[in-house]
């Protein structure tokens, strides 16, 4: 699996140096566009205004903790995705629970040709393909599903390390005892309660907030991921199943 994984994220086609910028994105050597490193809104303008960079810090980590394995918490991303997917780059998804329903991901524009399913085989395998995918330029966007394992500082710090080396939004879900342990992500979001999202810890921004994400913002006629209260987590992972 590792080679498999290697040979993928490290094609040479795709390298990138930076020549500039363009209307927000950086100006890379094989003329591809891609995203400065403080311009990726989320899509909603609520969360947004609470943000230090108005948007995703790319090319940092973000902490994501819900009780529902973090597969309602993925409506929190989907905009992000569909921009995400103009770059023509992998979007990572690192020992997701369920396997992406793919007519919900071209329903909202994204295209699943991109889409990269890893299933590590061990917890090594998963921290090394997620440090190799971060560290990649060919990855526009790297989920990954760290499980409820206790992860030392140093293990996280070493992924925090590797998206500050590359462009990517990277996104760790963890379970919501993770919050109590310290982690170096630059920013850690809580899924406590429906269409609502806790900033728990945001480097240089406001943290300790709950912001609303009003269903205002959500694209008419396509369908939504969110995450629901831990009372009904059950009933969460069973529509996911089925989805």
């Amino acid at each position: 699996m590792n080679e498999a994984l290697q040979q993928i994220i490290a094609r040479n086609d795709t390298w990138r140096g930076n020549q500039g910028r363009f209307a927000g994105h950086i100006l890379c050597a094989n003329s591809d566009r891609h995203w400065s490193q403080d311009l990726l809104p989320t899509g909603y303008s609520t969360l947004d205004t609470e943000l230090q960079r108005d948007g995703w810090p790319v090319g940092n980590t973000i902490e994501l903790l819900s009780d529902g394995c973090g597969l309602g918490a993925m409506g929190l991303f989907l905009p992000a995705m569909e921009a995400l997917s103009e770059q023509g780059r992998w979007q990572v998804f690192i020992a997701p629970p369920y396997t992406p329903y793919a007519p919900l991901l071209e329903a909202r524009g994204i295209d699943t040709r991109q889409i990269l399913l890893v299933h590590p085989k061990n917890r090594e395998d998963l921290l090394w393909a997620t440090e190799q995918a971060l560290r990649s330029s060919t990855c526009s966007a790297v989920f990954s599903w760290l499980g409820a394992d206790n992860y030392s500082y140093t293990e996280l710090r070493k992924l925090q390390l590797a998206a500050t080396s590359g462009d990517s939004l990277g996104v760790l879900f963890r379970p919501q005892q993770a919050a109590q342990n310290h982690a170096p992500a630059s920013l850690r979001l809580q899924m406590r309660e429906y269409r609502k999202v806790h900033i728990l810890k945001q480097r240089g921004g406001n943290q300790g907030i709950d912001v609303d994400l009003p269903p205002a913002e959500d694209v008419p006629q396509q369908p939504q991921l969110w995450e629901l209260p831990a009372w009904n987590s059950d009933v969460t992972q069973q529509g996911a199943a089925s989805a």
